[in-house]
């Protein structure tokens, strides 16, 4: 029951402890307390751009699938690609025409 009353004692005491703190100290505490938001602030965005880059590398997979698939298509349609005009092959391989009809 002593040790209760001693815990509880302490914790009323403590509070009252940082109220007098140095112009120092509160200093201090002020240059810890907005580095410590600087730093969390630099976490949320790393986990943004963590988060970014997750999705870009999705899209680069499905970039390289959906360039493997036309190709596939392509060379088993065995296509008259001499007959066609420049601007069509390239809009065949900028992905702005249908490879295959």
């Amino acid at each position: 029951m002593k040790s209760v009353i001693t815990l509880v004692a302490l914790a009323a005491v403590l509070p009252l402890a940082g109220c007098n703190k140095s112009p120092s100290d509160k200093l201090a505490d002020r240059v810890e307390n907005a580095a410590d938001n600087r730093a969390d602030t630099m976490e949320a965005n790393a986990d943004v751009l963590r988060n970014q880059a997750a999705r870009l590398d999705d899209r680069a997979d499905k970039a390289r699938d959906t360039g493997e698939s036309r190709s596939d298509a392509i060379q088993a349609a065995d296509m008259n690609v001499a007959g066609m005009s420049q601007e069509r092959r390239d809009a065949i391989v900028a992905n702005e025409a249908a490879a295959v009809r």
